[in-house]
């Protein structure tokens, strides 16, 4: 008997209140025309969402709040109910607590009961890592659905109050890179309309003695001080501008290797989606795929939510037959991830 296939029937997305564009966030942190000038060409993010008001400081949306819509969607596209969830899986690298686990807190609120629940705590690459978990386990036989689930908010790590005039680029960048939002997907071990099927899951650390890409401490900027004196997120953007097109262009050539596709059987490529700018860059370099599924240029790079972002469009676009490759990058401690699709 062959392995158990598993299918992705839906995905949805949550993201919270209006789009916050670089023109705002020049005017709140006052700085001026040249700098939004340079966010546009250089970072090439145009919006993003945010559940912090920048004006007060209050965070208006969790993480959990996010999840539970996002996972609503996933399962009201998929035409099925909370009781048809067999496990659920979540990725985040900014949980809304240490305890209780942000996935649990989602699960009760859908009314998820009585099954095997799992959170893991990673950077970008953790929503492809949640996918290969829930397959793994889908394919054990023991289950047939599971509820995925990947977000961060990491807006509340944003020092309101800092002069962005005197801030490390290492800093600077994280107040432009990211946004807040959560993205869901309903795995099964059989095929529904429009889904489709995983034909591959790559996920490996290939961090041994590379320094970190980025970093994201548990304190935030109202506790940092004392021997934490220390910026709540870096980003060390230059080593990840060297670093994730090359390692995307091994994800993709394995993935393709192992399924003995060639770069023209892939009808749509997902590529990493740190920036608009990257994002573009990466797509060129790769040179595979007709259509190219990014959303980053309006939602900004929301971490473990952003894969779950593309599959959603993905779905409503990927026709019988067709097939997709998606690409994601950890730059924290460096991990390659990847996703082989096909339409059947």
């Amino acid at each position: 008997m062959g392995a158990t296939e598993i299918h992705l029937l839906s995905a949805g997305s949550a993201l919270p209140g209006p789009a916050v564009d670089n023109a705002s966030l020049a005017r709140r942190f006052g700085m001026d025309a040249l700098w939004e000038q340079w966010v546009d060409t250089f970072v090439g993010t145009r919006s993003r969402h945010l559940a912090v008001d920048l004006e007060t400081g209050e965070v208006g949306t969790s993480l959990a709040d996010l999840g539970e819509a996002a996972a609503r969607a996933a399962l009201s596209r998929a035409g099925l109910q909370a009781g048809d969830v067999d496990v659920i899986v979540m990725a985040t690298a900014t949980p809304d607590s240490l305890m209780p686990a942000t996935v649990n807190v989602i699960a009760d609120r859908l009314g998820v009961d009585q099954v095997p629940s799992y959170q893991l705590q990673s950077g970008c690459s953790g929503a492809v890592q949640a996918l290969d978990l829930a397959s793994q386990i889908l394919r054990s036989g023991r289950h047939r659905t599971a509820l995925v689930l990947g977000g961060d908010v990491i807006a509340r790590f944003y020092d309101l109050d800092v002069d962005l005039r005197s801030v490390h680029p290492a800093e600077l960048v994280n107040f432009v890179l990211f946004g807040d939002g959560a993205g869901a997907a309903v795995l099964r071990t059989d095929p529904g309309p429009g889904s489709v099927a995983v034909r591959s899951v790559l996920t490996r650390l290939v961090g041994l003695g590379r320094a970190p890409g980025a970093t994201l401490e548990w304190f935030g900027p109202a506790n940092r001080g004392g021997p934490q004196e220390r910026p709540a997120a870096t980003e060390d953007y230059k080593a990840i501008e060297e670093l994730v097109p090359v390692m995307s262009q091994e994800v993709l050539h394995e993935l393709l290797d192992e399924l003995e596709w060639k770069g023209d059987d892939v009808d749509y490529l997902l590529p990493p989606q740190l920036s608009g700018r990257m994002t573009a860059l990466i797509g060129q370099r790769l040179g595979v795929g007709s259509s190219q599924v990014s959303c980053v240029h309006r939602t900004g790079n929301v971490g473990n939510a952003i894969v779950f972002f593309q599959l959603e469009q993905l779905l409503q676009e990927i026709g019988p037959g067709e097939r997709a490759v998606v690409v994601s990058i950890e730059s924290s401690k460096w991990i390659k991830s990847g996703l082989a699709l096909e339409a059947t």
